[in-house]
């Protein structure tokens, strides 16, 4: 749906209905399809033709749903995962298998920094970590021969830090390998990745997709636009014979726009089965609904409680990029005109101890491990998200013991600071 507004795609793109047929996305409950002949199933399995043999693989609702996130990314191509940490060992393990390397940023989910510097790392994959606000040259000393891919968030979840996709971009692309970004903070409604240079985009669908709390989901969408074969050397498993698959070369038969899904779905998830339930699909769907209409009111609580927070005594510091004083203000303004997101992440004057006091005192906002939700929540992530993380590990990836992450949901701005107030005080 190009030619529409990404409001309209929201509710509109990946599923057209024909005369007669359901008009809300279809719930396909089930694991298998039948076939009349061995012959129509076999071209499926040879990857000849396209349609459905085995859930574990694909689904039609699956698909409608990560085609309508694929519209609103403008990518080529996506697939849906059981979860975002799913989606990004899955978009990494794609093309860099044992051997390689990889330059990510050290601002990113908890989770995911151990998936990539400990399991990872079991599987012989190296990382060189780099600030996000890394010089050029620190940058470039970080690439390898071996390097295979370059990772980042675009809103670090939880230093909140803003990533410099172009920048990051550039120095990928100067070395022959992708960029992989997470866009779970500002959705595709805020920010566009591919439009900055990112080749592959990443989500945890749990967030603010769905935006309820209501189905865990990860999504790989694909830009369709980095040339494998260019560099056919780097990545043989796109460009040369899979013998686990006939001897398909996936780079020449399914082209840039097409290639990487077509690995993943027929190998990752054929191996590794994290697909996301038909169940899930259509609730993620129901969320995508209403997306944009969601995504400004998280932006404007978000911006009110940072403006609150900016100012109060017992604040040490507030992170939020649509702050004037904020380091990441000026990226911001080029990246996410229209906001980032509604979490927001502060200290309080006396650490740990002093965010696990006021927490306990909040009303409104409830302890949760969660976060983009349309109820208002807070963690401590140094005790929860965060604390397989040393001390100094915290302090590279910017999340100092003492810091409160707190979503702000949809409820009035009023009431939100109002309890942020009292619990203050």
């Amino acid at each position: 749906m190009k030619d529409y507004g990404k409001g309209t795609a929201c509710v509109q793109a990946g599923y057209r209905p024909g005369n007669g047929e359901p008009r809300q996305i279809p719930i396909v409950q089930s694991t298998t399809f039948k076939y009349d002949t061995s012959e129509d199933m076999g071209k499926l399995f040879d990857l000849e033709a396209s349609g459905y043999f085995y859930t574990r693989l694909q689904n039609p609702t699956n698909d409608y749903v990560a085609a309508k996130i694929a519209d609103l990314e403008g990518g080529t191509a996506a697939m849906l995962t059981s979860s975002g940490q799913a989606a990004n060992f899955f978009a990494m393990f794609n093309i860099c298998e044992n051997g390689g390397h990889i330059v990510s940023s050290a601002s990113i989910y908890g989770g995911t920094f151990n998936l990539i510097a400990v399991t990872m790392a079991k599987m012989g994959i190296d990382v060189t970590f780099v600030s996000p606000d890394c010089s050029d040259e620190e940058l470039e000393a970080a690439f390898r021969d071996n390097t295979k891919l370059v990772f980042g968030e675009t809103i670090a979840n939880p230093a909140l830090t803003v990533f410099d996709i172009e920048r990051f971009a550039k120095a990928a692309h100067a070395h022959g390998v992708p960029l992989i970004v997470d866009n779970t903070f500002p959705t595709p409604v805020n920010c566009r990745p591919i439009e900055w240079g990112a080749d592959i985009v990443t989500h945890s669908t749990t967030k603010y997709m769905d935006g309820h709390g209501a189905a865990v989901g990860g999504v790989i969408v694909d830009s369709g636009k980095f040339d494998w074969m260019a560099h056919a050397d780097k990545f043989p498993g796109l460009t040369t014979p899979d013998e686990s698959y006939h001897g398909i070369v996936y780079a020449e038969k399914f082209g840039k726009e097409g290639a990487f899904i077509t690995k993943c779905t027929a190998q990752l998830m054929r191996d590794f089965g994290c697909i996301q339930s038909p169940q899930h699909a259509f609730i993620l769907n129901l969320g995508l609904e209403s997306l944009h209409v969601r995504m400004p009111k998280h932006v404007e609580n978000g911006q009110a409680v940072a403006e609150f927070l900016s100012g109060h005594p017992k604040i040490k510091k507030v992170n939020y990029s649509g702050l004037p004083g904020d380091p990441y203000y000026e990226l911001a303004k080029k990246y996410l005109p229209k906001g980032g997101c509604g979490v927001v992440s502060f200290e309080i004057e006396g650490g740990r101890a002093a965010a696990e006091s006021f927490m306990k005192k909040l009303k409104l906002a409830a302890i949760e491990t969660h976060v983009a939700d349309a109820r208002t929540c807070c963690l401590n992530p140094a005790t929860s998200t965060h604390r397989q993380l040393t001390d100094e590990q915290l302090e590279a990836a910017g999340i100092p013991a003492g810091l409160v992450r707190m979503s702000c949901g949809l409820e009035d701005k009023e009431d939100l600071i109002a309890d942020l107030k009292q619990a203050l005080e």
